[in-house]
């Protein structure tokens, strides 16, 4: 594609597409989340904390990103070196950004209302927008990464592939498998499915993008033909032994809830929102004839939606959500 500078600064930093595309998915996902935390009644204050979080995380991210990617060179040259041709790696800024945005929202949220406990309360609705927000951001980042010409597939004659500079020759393009667009149509799907489903109400999404992507990184890793480091592992590259660990934390944030269900005799599959309403809840398997009675309302738990229980309080959110304002 185009892998070359499109604006060279005299220190010998530059901006691409690559740059670009990044800036763009940063601004979309911040421009949904606003979206969404407004469906979901999030206050006011709360999600100026987020924002100023979510800018300061794409920065931590960055750094970490490099810092992964070194590490993982370490383990297959015996050299750690940071420098400009170090690259970077997602799996390294989703845990370096995660991490410093979790930080600033309880600090932030202690500050701001005196106490952990309304952080803690509106921690599974960030969660769940996060989960839309990452996918979305991360599909951006493939197109640039399509466009620089890094994370692709090995060498085709097919009709999908597409020339690269892939550092065979020098200024020499060759056609390879353009897995960087197959993954960026996959992200751009599942953040458009986890939106339609916290849109309609429903919670309990990050465990569906981290198995999901899990699950996807974990097979298209085996396709990829560019040098990504190395792991423990043998025979498994760094992304997939990451993916690994997003599938088994999803499934355990699933068993949980799941725990938390049986205890509370609520179907696994009822939907919450619908539940506290006494609305429907078709598809919960352990309800006779689909009698939404049958289904008491959810009480607190750590994975379920914090808006999702207390839907009863609309009125008096919506009064708070205007003075905070």
């Amino acid at each position: 594609m185009y892998p070359y500078p499109l604006l060279s600064f005299p220190d010998g930093s530059s901006i691409g597409f690559y740059e670009i595309c990044m800036l763009v998915g940063v601004i979309a996902a911040m421009v949904l989340f606003s979206l969404l935390a407004g469906r979901r009644k999030m206050p006011a204050k709360m999600q100026n904390l987020i924002l100023v979080g979510i800018v300061v995380s794409v920065v931590v991210g960055y750094l970490t990103a490099v810092l992964f990617q070194a590490v993982y060179n370490a383990l297959e040259t015996g050299e750690f070196v940071i420098d400009e041709t170090t690259g970077a790696t997602f799996y390294g800024g989703l845990i370096g950004g995660a991490a410093c945005l979790i930080l600033i929202y309880f600090v932030g949220s202690r500050i701001l209302f005196g106490s952990n406990a309304e952080g803690v309360r509106r921690f599974p609705t960030l969660a769940n927008i996060a989960a839309a927000c990452v996918p979305l951001a991360h599909g951006f980042g493939r197109i640039g990464c399509l466009l620089a010409g890094c994370c692709h597939g090995g060498e085709t004659d097919a009709w999908y592939g597409i020339p690269m500079d892939i550092g065979v020759s020098d200024g020499v393009y060759v056609k390879v498998v353009p897995l960087q667009l197959f993954e960026a149509i996959f992200l751009f799907a599942l953040a458009a499915f986890i939106i339609a489903r916290i849109w309609k109400g429903k919670g309990l999404e990050a465990p569906v993008y981290l198995i999901g992507y899990g699950v996807w990184r974990f097979v298209i890793e085996f396709f990829r033909t560019d040098d990504r480091g190395a792991s423990l592992i043998p025979g498994l590259s760094p992304s997939q032994v990451t993916a690994i660990f997003m599938i088994l934390v999803g499934a355990a944030i699933y068993v949980g809830y799941f725990v938390i269900c049986s205890r509370k005799g609520r179907g696994f599959f009822a939907d919450p929102a619908q539940a506290a309403k006494g609305g429907s809840a078709a598809g919960d398997p352990s309800l006779k004839n689909g009698s939404a009675a049958e289904v008491p309302a959810p009480q607190s738990g750590a994975f379920a939606d914090a808006d999702s229980k207390e839907e009863s309080a609309a009125a008096q959110e919506s009064r708070t959500d205007k003075s905070d304002r």
